[in-house]
């Protein structure tokens, strides 16, 4: 598949959607930031990785939804403090004074 469809866009309108109406807020919690961090670096790469996989086989509509969860856990990464990207607000949705 080499286009995107309106069948694709909205699937993941619908899955993201349902994702958006499940989250709940927590209150109170813990976080180890760097087992945090080497999760979301891990996912990152995963995804990059299945990105890589799926425009090999000519799937293009798969390539860049994976492409669009890789750089979505590493932009998530980057505004939770969990990752330094020296303030670059281009590749990441951060305030560019740190």
């Amino acid at each position: 598949m080499k286009e995107l469809k309106k069948e694709i866009v909205d699937k993941y309108f619908s899955i993201t959607g349902k994702a958006l109406k499940k989250v709940k807020i927590v209150e109170k919690g813990k976080v180890d930031f760097k087992k945090s961090a080497e999760d979301f670096l891990d996912m990152a790469s995963r995804y990059y990785s299945d990105a890589e996989h799926f425009r090999d086989k000519g799937d293009f509509v798969n390539a860049f939804a994976c492409l669009n969860y890789a750089h979505g856990w590493l932009d998530a990464g980057a505004r939770l403090g969990l990752f330094d990207v020296d303030g670059d607000n281009v590749l990441f949705t951060v305030d560019g004074k740190e």
